[in-house]
């Protein structure tokens, strides 16, 4: 059991070294991490648009459902 966890720790460690990784190692602090901020805060924006826009077309579906629905 120990040999095998071992050996799975060991390629883990291999796969990980050929990741391409989104920053460069000599880099320090905030720069290092540019790339995923960005991209998180890209993300975020996306996410309020879409939820924005699903909202926006589900009040007005649900009021049109009500409209035909009373009459």
């Amino acid at each position: 059991m120990l040999a095998k966890t071992k050996q799975f720790i060991g390629e883990v460690r291999v796969e990980l070294l050929k990741a391409s990784w989104p920053w460069e190692p000599k880099e320090k602090g905030y720069k290092k991490y540019k790339e995923l901020a960005d991209s998180t805060i890209i993300v975020l924006i996306a996410i309020l648009l879409l939820s924005g826009y699903i909202s926006f077309w589900d009040i007005i579906l649900n009021k049109l459902v009500g409209i035909l629905v009373n009459h």
